[in-house]
């Protein structure tokens, strides 16, 4: 039994997973200050659920991508940005179950019944509660 500490490490020049490291879009566009109040900036390191992406997606330094996350908590602040944003998912309906159970009733339906029931009891007049006392 061999521990992992003692097995040789392959060379990383062997790496058949090469990938470019991407550029930021705060250098292409040679912006220097990130301001919270610009928005269309801002939006494109935030995703579809408003949610900050991270460096590696973005490209960013580690002091440009600070930068970055205090500027949109910021216009967040400012109700510039949004929190959140409602993403509506329509899943696919339950297929029909086969079984013996019928169909299903709603709440108005059986309050209905017991009202019903309430009031042929009263109507039979056969309650213990209710005496007549005669003088």
């Amino acid at each position: 039994m061999t521990s992992k500490k003692n097995k040789a490490r392959a060379p990383k020049d062997t790496n058949p997973k090469k990938f470019k490291k991407k550029t930021s879009v705060l250098v292409t566009d040679k912006i220097e200050y990130v301001d919270y109040k610009d928005v269309n900036l801002l939006t494109r390191f935030v995703s579809d659920r408003s949610k900050i992406r991270n460096r590696r997606v973005t490209g960013n330094s580690v002091q440009q991508q600070r930068d970055i996350a205090n500027a949109i908590k910021n216009s967040r602040e400012m109700a510039l940005l949004p929190y959140t944003k409602r993403v509506s998912n329509t899943r696919p309906g339950r297929p029909p179950r086969d079984g013996e159970r019928g169909p299903r009733r709603d709440a108005a339906a059986a309050t209905e019944e017991v009202v019903e029931d309430i009031t042929a009891d009263a109507a039979d007049g056969d309650d213990a509660d209710t005496t007549e006392v005669e003088a």
